[in-house]
This record gives structure tokens, sequence and C-alpha cells, in this order.
């Protein structure tokens, strides 16, 4: 730069270049800072999403029952935490622990030529495609299991290690999400705080005339794919489960439990139907005229969620239905049932952001007022 002379103004130069210099160093101990505070916060992001997620969507309750009992936020948080741990978790630790004790006994009798299968039906041969092969299979395991065995080694070695596998990952699942319940019940305890808070950051980064509003969109979202998952699940399972009951197939309670979990983890119940339609078939208990209602009404309630989600995923979200379908199912399959939640209220509030850009056209703004004008005119 010159000065009036003509000559380079060295002091304006070197007071820009610290100024430069200052910003860029603390721009970078800013983002050192951030680097810092998101690994040293990361190992629980997703156990306080989880948090968030069941907060957001129990905090309702929660004010139903905290009006009940005088308006005591803690206790209400503690009730409903201790009706979860009983309610929920303590059955499925139960059932999760039977069935490791099961994969746990099969990986053994295996192991030890101790397990014993049952000869197969006559009927298992007339199934469709599978039927010979299945048949062939089962014949071999209950003739001679360890030669089976042995030729199929390879392959039940992987297999065992994966269900020992799942078995373990489904105890840390539990775990985590027992933790995030807790965490939960405190942020429900302090749910005024928390959401004024959650209003500021979306004001300071919508601005204060959308804040409100996408505040607003965030949580109606969380609460729809809610309902959309977990109500769609509770209602499929109970279907399911009385007509296994209906049907008089065994277990049909724990196989209606099975359901709720897979409908929870966004897995079609024909996992669970299907093979018991087979088995309605292969058993030789059922007539042809009960055994075809059985599986008609079977196959119906397991398709039923495909009906129901569209009805319940996007009520009282101001977007569109396929929106939020679109949304949590692009957001399971890159991030799992966690991801559902974080795809449907990004997409809603993108969508929301996009249709106000439309909206705000200048040029259809300035027509409209022109228009105005010349219809005050004429």
């Amino acid at each position: 730069m010159n000065n009036i002379s003509g000559e380079p103004d060295h002091e304006l130069e070197d007071r820009l270049s610290r100024r430069l210099l200052d910003i860029f160093i603390r721009a970078g101990l800013v983002l050192a800072l951030v680097l810092l505070c998101y690994q040293i916060f990361s190992p629980f992001m997703t156990m306080m999403l989880w948090a968030l997620i069941l907060a957001v969507t129990i905090y309702p309750l929660h004010q139903m029952l905290a009006a009940r009992i005088g308006g005591k936020q803690g206790l209400a948080s503690t009730l409903i935490v201790l009706l979860a741990i009983g309610v929920i978790f303590t059955p499925t630790v139960m059932l999760a622990s039977q069935f490791g004790d099961s994969v746990h006994s099969l990986v053994n009798g295996v192991r030890d030529n101790t397990l014993a299968v049952p000869a197969p039906s006559e009927k298992v041969a007339d199934w469709p495609v599978v039927g010979k092969r299945a048949y062939a299979i089962w014949s071999q395991a209950h003739d001679d299991l360890p030669a089976l065995v042995k030729t199929m080694q390879p392959k039940l070695g992987e297999l065992a290690t994966k269900a020992l596998g799942i078995v373990a990952s489904l105890g840390g699942g539990l775990l985590m999400f027992a933790f995030a319940f807790v965490v939960a019940g405190i942020m429900m305890a302090w749910g005024e705080p928390g959401a004024q808070a959650m209003l500021e950051i979306f004001e300071r980064i919508f601005g204060m005339a959308r804040g409100k509003e996408f505040d607003k969109l965030s949580t109606a979202t969380v609460r729809a794919v809610a309902a959309g998952v977990i109500g769609i699940a509770c209602i499929q399972a109970l279907i399911i489960g009385v007509s296994l009951m209906i049907a008089g197939v065994p277990f049909a309670g724990v196989l209606a439990v099975v359901v709720l979990v897979l409908g929870v983890a966004q897995l079609p119940a024909l996992l669970v139907t299907l093979p018991v339609i087979g088995w309605i078939w292969a058993s030789g208990e059922y007539a042809t005229v009960p055994a075809a209602a059985y599986s008609v009404l079977l196959f119906v309630g397991g398709m039923a969620d495909n009906v129901l989600k569209p009805i319940m995923l996007g009520r009282g979200v101001d977007a569109p239905m396929p929106v939020i379908l679109i949304g949590a199912l692009g957001g399971m399959a890159t991030s799992g049932i966690l991801g559902m939640f974080i795809g449907a209220t990004a997409l809603a509030l993108g969508y929301q952001i996009f249709m106000r850009w439309v909206d705000e056209n200048p040029e259809r703004a300035r027509q409209q007022a022109t228009g105005d004008s010349a219809s005050t005119i004429a």
C-alpha cells in the first residue's frame, strides 16, 4: 500500500499482517479446541444421541406424570426410568440370556457330538425349490451328524463365531441403551432449561424468525419416527402374536417378542412368519383349509408394517410423509437404527429450508406487487 507521497506504507502493512496472523492463530486454536472436544466426546456420542431421542420422545409422558405428582420433575424421571428397567430391560435381558445359553449349548452339542436331530417328515421333500435339498441335509444330520459337521466344518465354525459375536454385541447394546435411558431421565428432569437451550441454538443458527419453527419441526419429527418405529413394531407383534395363538403354534409369545425386536430393528417380520408357515405345512397337524387360512393370516400380519408406515410415520410433522419416510430409510441404510431419526430430522429440516427459499422468490414478489398495484389503479 502507498501513502499520499506514493511511498509504501510499511506501518499499515505491518498492522494488517499482525492482525491477519492473530486471526489465523485464534482460528487454529478454536479448531484445535473443537477437535479436542470431539475426541473426548466421541466415545459417548451414540449414547448421548439415543438419550436425547428418548428424552424428546418420552417427555410428554414425563410431563403428564409430573403433573399428577405435584410437578416433581426429578421424581417423575426416576419413576419412568425404573418402570422402563422393570418392564423393558429385565425381560429383554432374560431373553438375551436364554438366547446366549441356547447358542452356547448348540455349539457345545455340535462340538461334542451330543446333539440329536429328529428325523424329517416326508412332506419336507415336497417343498418347492428347496425341498429335496433340505430333506437330504436333514436326513444326513439325523443319520450321521458328525459326518455332516465334518463336511460343513468351515462354514459352521464361521457361523458359530458370528453367532457368539451377535450375542456379545447384543449384551453391549443393551448396556448402552440402559445408560442412555438413565441419561434421558436426567435430561427430562431438566427439560425446561434444556428445551430453552435448544430453542436458543436453533434461533442462533436459523435466525429468530425461523428458529422456533425449526425447533418444533425437529421435535415433531423425532417423535413421529419413534411412533412410526416402536408403535408399528408393537402393533405388528400384537397382530402376529394373536395369529400365532389362533393357529395353535407353539411358543407364540416368544415368537411375538422376536417380531417386536425385529420391528424395532427395522427387519421384516416375514423372517418369523415365513418359517412358521413352512412349519404349519410340514408338521402334518393341519388340514389343507386351516393351513391355508393361517398362512394367509400370518403372511398379511408379516406385511402389515408396509401399510402402517405410510399412515403413522409422518403424523404431526409439517413435512410430507414421503420426505420423512425417505429420510428414515436412508438414514437407517447409512447409520443403522440411530440414523433413522437423524436422517428423517435432517431431511425434514432441509426440505423446509429449501421450500422457504423457493417461496421467497424476489421476482415473484415483484410480480405480485406489480399486479396488486395495477389492480388497485384499475
